[in-house]
């Protein structure tokens, strides 16, 4: 599937962080926190453990101009925090809609901010989707009550394969009209 070239992302804020662009100086936190077994076995495309290469890679195609998804940091020097609390990403699909995907460092988690990221994102609606689509593994149900608190409606169950498990894992599928 080929999409239009993107070239501009634009900087999402909110009162606690900002959502921007990856930058190769994020790498060494992206490994970091992504190599935590917690955070790769609840995605689909994060390996565990990540091998070499891999993160320069994605941040690499991240700052492509002819990428399919947009990757943001979510940023909390704004507030006084770090540069990287996680990564927040859409992926294009036909029919102008996305999948949103997003994943928040265990240091961070029930602290409001994986629901605040996909708030921020889905208000700026930057791709001018008409839907958003996501899904989580049915073993995180964190993940699917804030895609529920974001106005995010079940669609169904599913599987996705996690590369992490090396298995398909069942999902709960959700949707979002924008």
């Amino acid at each position: 599937m080929k999409f239009d070239t993107i070239i501009n992302q634009p900087v999402i804020e909110t009162e606690r962080f900002v959502l921007r662009r990856l930058r190769r100086s994020d790498m060494g936190l992206i490994e970091h926190y992504a190599s935590d077994k917690r955070v790769a076995f609840m995605t689909q495309s994060v390996p565990h453990p990540i091998p070499p290469g891999l993160v320069e890679s994605f941040v690499t195609r991240s700052m492509s101009e002819d990428r399919d998804e947009d990757v943001w940091a979510i940023d909390g020097t704004k507030d006084g925090g770090p540069e990287l609390m996680g990564l927040i990403s859409l992926e294009r699909m036909d029919r102008n809609q996305s999948e949103i995907g997003y994943w928040v460092a265990p240091v961070f988690w029930n602290t409001g901010i994986a629901s605040l990221a996909v708030e921020a994102l889905v208000e700026s609606n930057p791709l001018d989707n008409d839907t958003m689509f996501a899904s989580v593994f049915q073993d995180n149900p964190a993940s699917a009550r804030v895609l529920t608190r974001c106005g995010f409606e079940y669609l169904g169950d599913a599987e996705n394969f996690s590369v992490a498990r090396d298995a398909n894992v069942p999902t709960w599928t959700y949707s979002r009209k924008l």
